[in-house]
């Protein structure tokens, strides 16, 4: 039985990766922080019926010294980087701290890694936030890098750390290049899962209004059950490498909120309404991913249309406020 330590196991991410791996086999220790709300930091992995099959364990990634004692103890052959401080809109206020977790957090993970246990197969979850202001009209892994946000350049110092590692130390490094990926166990602070709660409480009659941001920047969703399948290729292969991990479609959010409202016979003209507070300082207008270099090294292809993960969100904001109405 294969081992793998996940940080940023409570997370969307680290939740279905989690669900992947245990149907693969394997042993899976979560890394998690120490939480104030403790109470539900399971949640995700609750809501996939795992919470029992994931071994929790304290940790941190800005305290080199408990990652260390995580890899001496469990000594993972697989290690999924996938803990850091990734709202994006957050890291303008907290920006010193994004960089510490996001961006120096890694590079403890890979420092430690070094250290206790050279011979695990590393991955580090990369961003196409990276890209920003873009240098290309489709982002291969060839694309040069604009961050245009704390976190995207937090991002950018965890991947060529990522980089350095495996050209410096010959250390089984891989990076995804991931482009934006949704579920029903997204967020409530990025705007896809707010959209879709928003439509849920709107069609509950719960409220009658949805304030957003910027509704013509345009992002490449695709579900995050697709991308976390990626991340395990990644580390199958002989020689490790960078991929980006998109489908190729790249949608605005208009749109997005036009697919989510009509799946319950709403129009959002009626109820969206754009806040100029809710734009960001540096706007990243479109991201639109190449993944041509996934499909021919790892046959990695995305199996769930955008159409299918909005209609899949939505119901599962139904039920959610359906099953507190009852209460």
């Amino acid at each position: 039985m294969p081992t793998c330590l996940i940080t940023g196991v409570t997370g969307q991410d680290g939740a279905y990766l989690s669900h992947f791996l245990l149907e693969k086999g394997y042993r899976v220790v979560g890394m998690m922080r120490r939480s104030a709300s403790s109470d539900l930091v399971g949640e995700r992995l609750r809501w996939l019926g795992i919470l029992q099959e994931v071994e929790l364990v304290n940790g941190n990634l800005i305290d080199l010294s408990s990652l260390i004692r995580l890899l001496q103890t469990y000594q993972p052959d697989e290690v999924y980087n996938l803990g850091a401080q990734s709202f994006v809109a957050a890291s303008w206020d907290q920006p010193l701290l994004t960089g510490q977790v996001t961006g120096i957090g890694a590079g403890n993970m890979l420092e430690a890694i070094r250290i206790a246990r050279p011979q695990a197969r590393f991955y580090q979850a990369s961003s196409s936030e990276m890209f920003g202001r873009i240098q290309q009209p489709r982002q291969t892994e060839q694309t040069p890098f604009y961050p245009r946000s704390p976190y995207a350049v937090a991002k950018l110092y965890a991947h060529w750390m990522t980089v350095n590692h495996r050209e410096s130390f010959g250390m089984h490094a891989s990076s995804g290049i991931l482009f934006n990926h949704e579920s029903p166990l997204r967020g409530i602070e990025f705007v896809t899962r707010k959209i879709t709660d928003g439509v849920a409480r709107i069609k509950l009659g719960l409220t009658r209004e949805l304030p957003l941001g910027n509704l013509e920047a345009m992002r490449d969703w695709g579900h995050a059950r697709d991308y976390v399948r990626a991340m395990w290729l990644m580390l199958q292969q002989e020689t490790p490498d960078d991929y980006v991990v998109a489908t190729g479609r790249s949608t605005s959010i208009r749109e997005f909120c036009r697919l989510a409202f009509s799946h319950v016979g709403l129009n959002f003209e009626d109820h969206v309404v754009s806040h100029l507070d809710l734009i960001r300082p540096a706007e990243v207008d479109v991201l639109l991913g190449d993944a041509t270099k996934a499909g021919r090294k790892l046959g990695w292809r995305p199996t769930v249309t955008l159409e299918d993960m909005v209609a899949e969100m939505v119901e599962a904001d139904l039920a959610r406020h359906r099953a507190r109405l009852k209460l």
